[in-house]
């Protein structure tokens, strides 16, 4: 695992959604396809933004119809993100650091960052066991 990188240790495409898109049909996707998060893009497919199930729970608890309110009112802006180059180890390190569960793999492109997969925490331990 220390010298593979990111995408060669990644199990799981990416799953995105709009900033606009309402809270309740991200919700019902996370509870249906049993995900922690789901990537956020602008209308150009560029990073913006990820939506959390811990993001979910903050817009149940602060907003009296939390069903309609688009994402990009709760989803988390300041993503942590890392190149597909990224060692599977720096990206532990990463998590561990931060007390965050996944990093946004992006390719740096001229007018941002498209995402082209999440490595979890998960995506780690199973590539541990997978690498005795």
């Amino acid at each position: 695992m220390k010298t593979r990188t990111v995408l060669e240790a990644k199990r799981l495409g990416i799953v995105s959604c709009k900033g606009s898109d309402p809270l309740e049909k991200i919700a019902q996707r996370i509870a249906d396809d049993d995900i922690s998060a789901l990537v956020v893009t602008d209308e150009q497919g560029y990073l913006s933004g990820v939506i959390s199930r811990s993001d979910l729970l903050r817009a149940y608890l602060e907003s009296y119809d939390w069903r309609v309110e688009p994402v990009e009112r709760f989803m988390t802006r300041e993503v942590i993100w890392v190149l597909p180059d990224t060692l599977m180890s720096d990206a532990a390190q990463l998590l561990l650091g931060r007390h965050i569960h996944r990093v946004v793999v992006v390719r740096q492109e001229e007018d941002g960052l498209r995402p082209i997969a999440v490595v979890s925490d998960s995506d780690l331990v199973c590539d541990m066991v997978a690498a005795r």
